[in-house]
């Protein structure tokens, strides 16, 4: 028989119709259909015994009826030590099965969870505490000192809870055992709120400053727009059987996963260790999941001839493809090598919370898919900024809904620039659509260079430089890497009579930043960095320079 593609439908709408309508019967309040905490309990509730998450690292696992029972001793812990709604939680951890208990109890108290790159330097950790000013901090007890040092910069009264145990420093069991006054799963109750102003999440982003920002996603924000990543399914419960997980909770990825997995009930393999391309196959060679969500340079590196044997790829079922541009000849590739896995290219953003487009199997090739039911859509002229009415003409994406975020946390003067009137979001990418309304990515016009998973700002590398007494101008590029993405490089004009080495650079850069900004493409000495008519860097020139000139 005919294997047909899986097209959009309103499948998982009504399915999550089903969970919301028993919980507003049962409060009262309409607004709770997008209470994202008591979606949570509910779906734990529901099916107590099912397998909820795996560390494949460790062979752990828990089920729904374990985290329930966790997830409200570490509310009421959360609650006892004064924490109410608004306030930040920061987790700072690997993906282990304690990760997601008070990741989940924030959302039945209204308390905003921001997961935070465990990578980071002192100087990168005070910038970002100072954006979301935690009351709690979850972490490693490795990583402790260097948050205590960012927080005393700040002079911030914040609690440090190790999940491990560490010296001088409570652990989550012992946090849990202090402040769990012993409230029941029966007895418990939720904040309430207003889940169209209250803020879920804070995902962190690079903005063009160089200093971070962090996109603040509400409880309605993701509750509307979140279950559209199965919306190309018809079986619910369980869409899928088994998710693999190999991004870290700060990317937008390993979000959706955490939340919706145990909503659509499908279980969640994920990873305390790092994921290696060994590691990664020994996953998927001993767990068979079902479903994954790679980047594009993940999927090269694991399909690189030579070693993808030693991986069986036909379990999934289902593989998408996002975070930077998806080349179809690398789609072409891992469906030659799994014939009978569906293959998607995804757009998406921290900003949307998910997805941007259907990215269903009838798309065709290239396309990112058609338009999604939760947006409004426009293209227009980057230069005139009018709306583009043509097919196959192509200008910055602008997209509107209920479910675009809130807003940068903190940070007015940046929401005010991302939003064109009447709140229409300025996405940074230019894409064109054909006659059908499929949408094609482009490239992006935002200056983010994107090294495997992690985003980085070329101006606060600039910024990193520019300290050295020997640099007079540099800007920061990229260069393509088939297997890591863009690989930063910087182009430096020397000051009269300095001998800065290229090494100096690095030393600097190394010294500074963490590891996924440091130059891997080189440093490159010009004259002059060439400019636009404006007297802006001329980005595009600059990357074009990078890829023929000699690099040190």
């Amino acid at each position: 028989m005919m294997k047909l593609p899986k097209r959009p439908n309103d499948a998982v709408h009504w399915y999550m119709s089903g969970i919301t309508s028993r919980i507003v019967a049962e409060s009262g309040r309409p607004d709770d259909r997008f209470h994202l905490g008591k979606i949570l309990f509910q779906s734990f509730k529901d099916v107590p015994d099912f397998l909820m998450q795996i560390d494949g690292a460790t062979g752990e696992s828990e089920t729904s009826g374990s985290a329930l029972e966790r997830t409200v001793r570490c509310a009421n812990a959360l609650r006892n030590i004064g924490l109410e709604c608004g306030d930040v939680i920061v987790l700072m951890a690997p993906s282990h099965i304690d990760l997601a208990i008070p990741f989940y109890a924030a959302f039945y108290l209204g308390v905003i969870a921001a997961a935070v790159d465990r990578t980071l330097g002192v100087e990168e950790l005070r910038d970002t505490f100072a954006v979301n000013r935690p009351k709690i901090v979850f972490c490693q007890s490795e990583k402790a000192p260097d948050i205590q040092l960012a927080l005393n910069e700040l002079e911030l009264d914040t609690r440090i809870v190790t999940f491990d145990k560490g010296e001088f420093l409570c652990s989550f069991s012992e946090f849990l055992d202090e402040f769990d006054d012993g409230t029941s799963v029966d007895d418990f109750k939720f904040n309430d709120f207003d889940p169209e102003e209250a803020i879920a999440l804070l995902i962190a982003t690079s903005g063009t400053t160089g200093l971070p920002k962090a996109a603040a996603i509400t409880h309605k924000n993701f509750a509307i727009n979140g279950p559209y990543l199965w919306s190309r399914c018809t079986n619910f419960p369980s869409p899928t059987r088994m998710a693999l997980v190999v991004a870290p909770l700060q990317w937008l990825t390993a979000l959706m996963n955490f939340i919706l997995s145990p909503i659509m009930r499908y279980t969640r393999l994920q990873t305390s260790t790092a994921s290696t391309q060994e590691h990664t196959y020994d996953l998927i060679n001993t767990y068979k999941p079902t479903f994954a969500i790679f980047s594009p340079t993940l999927m090269t590196t694991l399909i690189k001839p030579g070693n993808r044997d030693a991986c069986d790829f036909t379990c999934l079922e289902l593989i998408m493809l996002g975070g930077s541009a998806v080349p179809q000849e690398l789609i072409n590739e891992v469906k030659e090598m799994s014939p009978d896995t569906e293959v998607v290219n995804c757009y998406g953003m921290s900003e949307l919370c998910t997805i941007g487009f259907h990215g269903a199997g009838s798309a065709p090739p290239g396309s990112c898919g058609s338009l999604m039911g939760c947006f409004q859509y426009r293209l227009v002229d980057t230069e005139t900024l009018e709306d583009i009415v043509e097919p196959n003409v192509p200008g910055e994406l602008l997209i509107k809904g209920p479910g675009i975020f809130k807003g940068y946390y903190n940070n007015s003067k940046a929401t005010e620039e991302t939003f064109a009137e009447d709140r229409w979001f300025k996405t940074g990418d230019t894409f064109y659509r054909d006659a059908s309304w499929n949408y094609y990515f482009v490239e992006r016009i935002k200056l983010l260079l994107k090294y495997k998973s992690y985003q980085i700002s070329p101006v606060e590398v600039e910024n990193v430089i520019r300290h050295h007494p020997g640099v007079l101008d540099v800007a920061v590029t990229g260069i393509p890497d088939p297997e890591s993405g863009d690989l930063p490089v910087a182009c430096v004009v020397r000051r009269p009579e300095s001998d800065v080495t290229a090494q100096d650079i690095k030393d600097l850069v190394k010294g500074t930043l963490s590891d996924s900004k440091q130059l891997r493409g080189g440093v490159i000495f010009m004259d002059a960095i060439p400019m636009t008519a404006s007297t802006k860097v001329h980005r595009r020139k600059l990357k074009e320079l990078a890829l023929v000139m000699d690099k040190e």
